[in-house]
């Protein structure tokens, strides 16, 4: 019953995930409202939700100050959001793989100062070092990715080189290397596919912790910016309007909360799910 019901959640999860990634495409396309310019700001400025203006315009969650439709600029801003948090999540993730495979397929020297370099920005807090990073240099969608990767690298490193080990110390890599194939072909054929579940399961689970921090580095003025949007500017344009027009900051922050859960929930399955696919293996064995 416990397995169904964690199933059943991350099905919901990747349900969730699927649809706002369909909607974040479909929305803003079909749409006749530009979720950027700025239009009549006297008759369209602060509508509740569900409102109607007076050209005949639906507005599902409303405008913001300036009577841009919200529900269009969070769906556009959500392009943004899954966009930077997936690949500064999966970048972060195959730099991370390569250093901690190399790190423990060549051991010695190399091994010492790789995870020398790992272990002493792991040491400083990643919130520092993105501060640090994009306050010296421009803010914008390519800052914020290549800080994101930047600074996510370093703990799938230490769990890839971990796995490497174990994988290293396998009879059949030494029957492979008995039988005299390259140590690169051994290390890309045999031994990496073998310790890719801890790199998959944290790039999953940092797909929600690099959209976090995206909006957070916005929320900040430091990551994306206006007019261009991304739901942590939103939430911070709408933070002077908590009290007038609380759909402003809370809309954004909602489905902002929703997606890092989702990450998250989805994450944790797959770890479960390779945990007991690892367990079954060693029961079959024994």
């Amino acid at each position: 019953m416990i397995a169904a019901r964690r199933w059943s959640i991350s099905t919901w999860a990747l349900a969730a995930l699927v649809v706002l990634a369909s909607a974040v495409i479909v929305v803003p396309l079909l749409s006749h409202q530009d979720p950027i310019a700025i239009g009549d700001v006297l008759a369209l400025r602060l509508l509740p939700p569900g409102a109607t203006d007076t050209h005949g315009a639906f507005h599902l969650l409303g405008t913001d100050r300036f009577g841009r439709d919200l529900f269009v600029r969070m769906m556009l801003a959500g392009r943004v959001s899954l966009a930077v948090g997936i690949v500064g999540s999966v970048l972060a993730g195959a730099i991370g793989t390569a250093f901690g495979a190399v790190s423990a397929w060549a051991g010695g020297w190399v091994d010492r100062v790789l995870m020398a370099v790992a272990d002493a920005l792991l040491a400083i807090p990643r919130l520092v070092l993105l501060l640090v990073c994009a306050a010296l240099w421009r803010p914008g969608l390519t800052t914020v990715v290549i800080v994101l990767i930047a600074t996510g690298w370093m703990g799938v490193s230490r769990m890839v080189r971990a796995e490497m080990l174990g994988v290293r110390a396998q009879p059949y890599v030494d029957a492979a290397t008995a039988l005299g194939a390259p140590s690169l072909r051994i290390l890309w054929r045999h031994a990496l596919p073998n310790a890719l579940g801890p790199a998959i399961v944290a790039t999953t689970l940092g797909v929600g912790n690099a959209i976090l921090l995206e909006s957070g580095l916005s929320f900040l003025g430091l990551g994306i910016q206006p007019p261009q949007p991304s739901w942590g500017n939103m939430i911070a344009g709408g933070r002077d309007l908590i009290v007038v027009a609380p759909w402003v900051a809370i809309a954004p922050g909602l489905v902002l909360i929703a997606t890092v859960l989702a990450c998250t929930l989805l994450g944790d399955a797959l770890r479960d799910r390779l945990a007991g696919e690892a367990a079954m293996t060693l029961r079959e064995r024994a």
